[in-house]
């Protein structure tokens, strides 16, 4: 029970670095803008010279849009950033409580995943903010990708020790892992880190010239988003079964949606490997394979957002912990399926519906899709900001859950 006065943040848990994990996705969606509406021709991203361009050339309602993404980055990376180096600094004291300890004796070590993933964010979101806000970025971007190359392997270490610590304990030791108490799919933030990395590791393979640095972000995102996924498909089975046999843990509920973002990530890094195959290798993928690629990620991203939607609704999960006296910092676990499908969204929608001609862009249709995707990214900045101010502000007699 936190005291009368404090926060409920105060009570710290790993997973709050979900809070700056949803922060640095919001930023992405804001991108989204730009990256599909702002012509960027000689590169395959927009850069600072191609948003000066769309303002000065086009009407009012391009003017607005970037007066949106603009500010939507530049808050929410503000945010994502401001929240990372809360975080670092509550862990640094955590590490030395006894609760730190206990955890790493628990199935909720996994937890301490939540750090690398966040980081990996936050270095993806440190590329968008370059972008959009540095002039002539692209005239020295090839040196930046080997550098960026190196800080997410860093980041793939630190995840990759994690697990390691993890695995070797409850898989060595044997009896230390509670099989009951995994009924749940928060084994899977492993994966979600790994998949960060990897889509990171994928980026230079999307946007080099030089095949050296191609070749090297394909071999690499290719071996850590294998790696993310053999993981996920392990941790959600053996996870399935025992939600099976116990029910779904309350409290560990939004974990349900992780493989929503897991999936979106995936499909980017897919997408930026396609990419740097066909404009470096001389591979090519038809625009109707792309959309069918992006279809059948979307209908499985659909399948477990209603799963993990009608369980949280049977298990009252919103009167608990949005609505009511408990706060669970698992809660922020619910804002990366709603950003991760307006993220899906749009590249389905530009990418597949607009690539092989099924849809005109900047047509009817097309604003229709698109206003699903601006949906979910509204809802999201409203829940971000709903979450921050219950466990961010000062809070009378709450109770604090931890998630397992």
């Amino acid at each position: 029970m936190a005291h009368s006065g404090t926060r409920p943040a105060d009570t710290y848990s790993p997973l709050y670095f979900l809070a700056s994990l949803g922060a640095g996705g919001l930023a992405v969606t804001f991108f989204m803008y730009l990256m599909f509406w702002v012509p960027h021709p000689g590169q395959p991203v927009p850069v600072f010279e191609d948003i000066l361009n769309a303002w000065s050339t086009h009407g009012i309602a391009m003017k607005a849009a970037l007066v949106v993404a603009v500010t939507g980055i530049a808050g929410f990376a503000f945010l994502n950033i401001k929240m990372l180096i809360w975080n670092l600094s509550q862990m640094s004291k955590f590490k030395k409580t006894e609760g730190y300890a206990k955890l790493r004796q628990t199935n909720g070590e996994t937890q301490l995943l939540a750090m690398p993933l966040a980081l990996a964010m936050t270095v993806n979101v440190g590329f968008v903010v370059g972008l959009v806000f540095v002039p002539k970025l692209w005239t020295v971007v090839e040196y930046l990708f080997p550098m960026a190359i190196i800080a997410f392997l860093a980041i793939a270490v630190i995840a990759l020790r994690e697990i390691g610590l993890f695995l070797g304990r409850v898989l060595a030791e044997g009896g230390v892992f509670d099989v009951t108490a995994n009924n749940s799919f928060a084994q899977l933030l492993p994966a979600f880190a790994l998949a960060m990395v990897a889509v990171g590791l994928s980026a230079p393979a999307a946007m080099s010239t030089v095949p050296a640095i191609v070749g090297t972000s394909l071999v690499l995102s290719t071996i850590i988003g294998t790696i993310a996924a053999l993981y996920a498909t392990i941790a959600a089975i053996t996870a399935f079964n025992s939600m099976l046999h116990h029910g779904t843990a309350k409290e560990s509920g939004p974990t349900l949606l992780v493989v929503v973002p897991l999936l979106t990530v995936l499909g980017i890094m897919l997408l930026r490997q396609e990419h740097g195959l066909h404009t470096t290798f001389e591979v090519h993928a038809a625009n109707a394979e792309t959309l069918m690629l992006l279809t059948k990620i979307l209908a499985v991203q659909f399948a477990f957002g209603l799963l993990g939607l009608l369980v949280l609704k049977r298990q009252g999960y919103a009167d608990a912990f949005l609505r009511g006296d408990g706060n669970s910092p698992g809660a922020y676990a619910l804002i990366c399926p709603g950003v991760a499908l307006s993220v899906m969204l749009q590249f389905w929608i530009n990418k597949g519906l607009v690539a092989s001609g099924l849809v005109a862009k900047f047509g009817i249709a097309y604003w229709g899709f698109t206003a699903v995707a601006l949906g979910f990214q509204i809802a999201m900045i409203l829940l971000v900001l709903h979450l921050n101010r219950r466990h961010f502000g000062k809070s009378a007699d709450r109770q604090v859950v931890p998630a397992e």
